[in-house]
């Protein structure tokens, strides 16, 4: 962990260290620099894929509320907006998929019309849905419901995954869209179908990158899965047996990912 420290402070920018920081001691970031993190939120409360465009993304918005998730600041307006943003652009399924104008430069996990990506996209929104629900209970009385203000929406979210589910507890997607799947399910009480999914991942964790692994387990984290939990535990042999020398693990994504990953692996095993 001290080398993953040290790779993240001498190569990661001030709201990266902003966020080892707070992983780290809980220190809260100051309020330019949250500012500077929310940059480039559309008027709508969605974020796009590239600054400057016109259209908010599914997959940029979930990404970004990971990265201010980090910084404690899901709380904050533009966080507000954005979860309120992804809440509105549910299906009548319960499902999610990017807007029709993005189809000339959506990644193939979030292409729309695609059901491959729906599914993942549905999972990632779903799940951070659940978060938002999961602080603003711990924060005060908002809902009793699993998931607070967006209970229906993640509920509608859940049952739309479970009925992909294939009976051998794979899905028809991406390899991330499983821990995603899988952690909203374990929020709604799901266990059955959340462990269906998490020993399809135990099976394929040798194989995994580095970088998926530690996605993983900080997601499994974040909705109170015990650290213990069998699953965590041979995620965390993985991290160790792949850290690179300089302290940091590798991004799927390149180089420049390399921070963000490793942030990944430190939220996992803080």
């Amino acid at each position: 962990m001290d080398a993953a420290i040290g790779f993240v402070v001498a190569h990661g920018d001030a709201v990266d260290r902003a966020r080892l920081s707070r992983l780290r001691t809980g220190a809260p970031p100051s309020p330019e620099l949250l500012d500077a993190a929310e940059v480039g939120q559309a008027s709508d409360g969605g974020w796009p894929a590239y600054l400057g465009a016109a259209v908010a993304s599914v997959d940029a918005t979930c990404f970004r509320l990971s990265e201010l998730d980090d910084l404690g600041a899901l709380g904050r307006p533009a966080a507000r907006r954005a979860l309120d943003w992804l809440a509105a652009r549910q299906l009548p399924d319960g499902g999610w998929e990017e807007d029709p104008a993005l189809a000339g430069s959506a990644p193939d996990w979030a292409r729309p019309g695609d059901p491959e990506a729906g599914f993942h996209l549905t999972a990632n929104a779903g799940f951070w849905l659940t978060v938002a629900g999961l602080d603003a209970r711990a924060a005060g009385p908002l809902d009793h419901r699993v998931g607070g203000a967006y209970a229906g929406v993640v509920h509608a979210a859940a049952q739309s995954l479970t009925a992909r589910l294939r009976p051998d507890g794979s899905w028809p997607s991406f390899l991330a869209a499983g821990w995603l799947s899988a952690a909203v399910l374990h929020r709604q009480e799901m266990f059955h179908e959340a462990a269906r999914i998490q020993v399809v991942l135990a099976e394929r964790m040798p194989e995994m990158s580095p970088g998926d692994v530690a996605w993983l387990a900080a997601t499994l984290r974040r909705v109170g899965i015990d650290d213990q939990d069998w699953v965590l535990l041979r995620a965390r042999r993985r991290l160790a047996e792949t850290q690179r020398s300089d302290g940091g693990w590798e991004s799927d994504d390149g180089h420049q990912f390399d921070v963000h990953t490793t942030l990944a692996a430190i939220r996992a095993c803080r």
